[in-house]
């Protein structure tokens, strides 16, 4: 059966809402897929990016609005029409979308979903919602507040858990007060940053401040500089090709080095590192669990001249195979994704605090397999795209503090090391096991949140590691 006609940009937005909300999809990986095969130009295609991102990003407020003006919980609404009142409050409230367009075409939505007597419903609520602004309904909702942190989540779209995580990790710095500051970076849509792969290719201009392989694309749209650059030039934040850059300036390089992407996927930061590698004279092998995303780091890798065997096995195994192998493995470990709440509005919504828990087991157990899997003096560079302080310094101190055959490098002056410009790195305030990590952030330098220790396993292992080796 045909759709309706409305305009393909929703189309596209609410197709991107549906399968985030009902298939747990990822908005930045399905969005362009879509938008290439509705053919969208340029305008349209830039309506349904700011549509699904921005329904998205603000879905916990617009549930808030959504239970008010239709006098029931959100739980209690069909999926796919909750998704549609969704969208339309978005328009409503965030946009310059006409009110009659906003509502016309969120009930049509509805109406070719699920049908016609639930779009009598989100007609209802719609209207509603479209009776008063943006600021009456934000000041309705905050009043039922049960507290500070409520309001806060409220007023910036972010879940209590996360602000709280997000005030920890930020006042361990002694620098609580820019939590607001941070919530609403989280909201703001990033630049697009491009990623010059060394020995491949030069950054134009404009270029970014820190990462000295970064620059931006004139206008926004990196079609043109990408399609030209056979593989060379691709979209990368900054944040992650300072890791990248960080893990072959950690230690001068010696020919013949062997490098490891344990946790490889998408490909990104294995590209970057790959491309590192073969200037220096050393060889990378990559390798992700994930059957698909294994098959993201071979194409990522597959434009490149440069020969990187790609492996599918979980992390930990894979290490175990090849005790002493490595000389620098990258440890990009899975986690809750809060560093990059600004690219995947999504991440905010998916996550609980059972999750970390679970998570930081797997980091852990991932961190001490990369030790093992390191050849004496080798280096580990363990990152996560979250400042959340029980999958960084925490994970990084559990290890060190068990182990005796690893100490810990200076990140913090590798990264300044490796960094175009003076770079603002806070220390936390209480020294000790994880404290010479380095912690970027979104509002101070406009990356995402990532966190990358440096561990270098010692030049003789320990008698004990040496039995545990055997």
């Amino acid at each position: 059966m045909s759709r309706p006609k409305i305009q393909p940009a929703r189309w596209v937005a609410y197709d991107v809402i549906r399968a985030v909300s009902g298939e747990d999809a990822y908005a930045n990986l399905l969005l362009p897929k879509l938008i290439g095969d509705a053919k969208l130009n340029t305008q349209d295609a830039a309506l349904a990016t700011e549509l699904a991102y921005g329904t998205l990003r603000r879905r916990g407020t617009y549930d808030a609005i959504i239970a008010e003006a239709a006098g029931r919980p959100v739980a209690d609404i069909d999926p796919a029409v909750l998704d549609a009142l969704r969208l339309g409050a978005h328009q409503l409230l965030s946009t310059r979308v006409a009110a009659h367009a906003a509502v016309n075409e969120s009930v049509n939505l509805v109406a070719s979903e699920v049908g016609r007597g639930a779009s009598g419903f989100a007609n209802a609520v719609l209207r509603r919602i479209g009776r008063d602004d943006a600021d009456t309904w934000q000041k309705r909702i905050e009043s039922g507040a049960r507290s500070d942190d409520e309001r806060l989540a409220l007023r910036t779209a972010h879940p209590v858990w996360v602000i709280r995580a997000l005030r920890r990790a930020l006042a361990a710095e002694g620098r609580a007060e820019e939590l607001e500051e941070l919530l609403h970076s989280d909201n703001v849509s990033p630049e697009v940053t491009l990623a010059a792969l060394p020995g491949l290719a030069e950054p134009a201009e404009p270029r970014r401040p820190y990462a000295p392989t970064a620059f931006g694309s004139p206008g926004g749209d990196p079609r043109d500089a990408i399609g030209h650059a056979e593989g060379a030039i691709r979209v990368q934040d900054e944040g992650s090709q300072l890791v990248a850059l960080a893990v072959a300036a950690a230690a001068p390089v010696r020919t013949g080095e062997r490098w490891l992407d344990l946790c490889a996927g998408p490909g990104g930061k294995t590209a970057m590192l790959a491309a590192l590698a073969h200037e220096a004279g050393a060889r990378l092998e990559a390798n992700d669990v994930v059957p698909a995303r294994a098959g993201l780091v071979r194409n990522a890798v597959r434009p490149l001249p440069i020969d990187v065997p790609v492996h599918e096995a979980d992390g930990r195994d894979f290490a175990a195979q090849h005790p002493g192998g490595f000389d620098r493995i990258l440890v990009d470990a899975p986690c809750t994704g809060l560093g990059a709440l600004r690219r995947r509005p999504e991440a905010r919504w998916r996550k609980s605090p059972s999750d970390v828990a679970e998570l930081v087991d797997l980091q852990s157990q991932l961190l001490d397999a990369a030790i093992d899997a390191l050849a004496p003096g080798g280096i580990v560079a363990y990152a996560t795209c979250s400042p959340h302080l029980a999958e960084t310094t925490g994970v990084v101190a559990e290890v060190l503090r068990r182990r005796d055959d690893v100490v810990e490098l200076d990140a913090r002056a590798v990264v300044a090391g490796v960094a175009s410009a003076p770079i603002d790195l806070a220390a936390p305030i209480e020294p000790g096991p994880g404290s010479s990590s380095a912690q970027l952030w979104p509002h101070r330098h406009g990356t995402d949140a990532m966190f990358l220790a440096l561990l270098q396993r010692s030049a003789t292992p320990t008698e004990d590691s040496a039995e545990e080796d055997q």
